[in-house]
């Protein structure tokens, strides 16, 4: 069983910033397209961010664009979002998980990590 640990969230104002990070256990880790995820409040959780394992492409929802940036760090076995200009929309809780290399929104693993709880006050 994968295990995935996503940390780095917390509490900031509107147009700050925050740095997610997301470690897996998986030993294949450099072999996956991993993507980011969220679920606010209410909501069905949704896709954010997916970056491949040439660790180069990337691919963002509207919502996100040139605000997030991911990146990951194949030796490590760690990928990060950069999130710039947060606003009160982007108030969910992060997921991390393997994502299929053609259909982004698709994750892989069965199991999901607790999540990092971000919140953006306005």
């Amino acid at each position: 069983q994968v295990q995935l640990v996503e940390s780095g969230g917390g509490l900031v104002q509107a147009g700050e910033s925050l740095r997610l990070s997301c470690v897996t256990s998986s030993r294949s880790f450099s072999r996956y397209s991993m993507g980011w995820f969220r679920q606010a409040p209410g909501k069905e959780r949704e896709f954010v961010a997916v970056i491949k394992s040439d660790q180069l492409t990337t691919y963002y929802t509207e919502d996100v664009k040139g605000r997030f940036t991911i990146h990951r760090d194949n030796a490590k076995n760690t990928m990060i979002l950069q999130m710039n200009s947060l606003r009160p929309e982007d108030t969910a809780v992060y997921y991390c998980n393997a994502v299929d290399d053609f259909y982004y929104t698709r994750p892989l693993w069965t199991s999901w990590g607790l999540g990092t709880q971000v919140t953006i006050a306005s």
